[in-house]
């Protein structure tokens, strides 16, 4: 992934429907607070931060330490810990799924939002120690 640059504002003013375009909003500003930085466009992720991994295959490259992506059946948070890290907080955070390292939101609304902001403070707080995943190797370089 690449850091591309572009107007993070114009990209959220884009986005359909208009639930999805409030969820953002709302997932932008959680994700600003608990970076401690500004979002910044990897094509059509919304960023915070960025980090190189290396997979234990040899491939690796560059990706925000936390990011977001709002399509349109939901906001895909990616949490570079994997999810299996946030098994238990999960299990309140209410309406989800998950793929291995993706958390899908379909309503900010109807999730608790203090178990989400643990669960992206335990995730930042990981990458942003430089820590050992169970997929990847991370380094914060940014």
């Amino acid at each position: 992934m690449k850091l591309t640059g572009g107007d993070v504002d114009a990209f959220l003013a884009k986005i359909t429907p208009a639930a999805r375009r409030r969820d953002a909003e709302i997932l932008v500003d959680l994700l600003r607070e608990v970076s401690g930085q500004e979002p910044a466009m990897w094509g059509t992720v919304i960023g915070f931060g960025s980090c190189h991994y290396r997979y234990p295959t040899g491939t690796e490259g560059d990706s925000p330490v936390i990011g977001l992506a709002p399509r349109k059946q939901a906001c895909t948070l990616y949490l570079l810990d994997g999810i299996a890290a946030h098994r238990d907080d999960l299990a309140s955070l209410g309406p989800h799924s998950t793929g291995v390292g993706c958390l899908y939101l379909k309503d900010v609304g109807a999730i608790d939002r203090e178990t989400l902001r643990r669960i992206l403070v335990r995730s930042h707080g990981f990458v942003a120690a430089g820590g050992d995943g169970e997929y990847a190797h991370l380094t914060v370089t940014a």
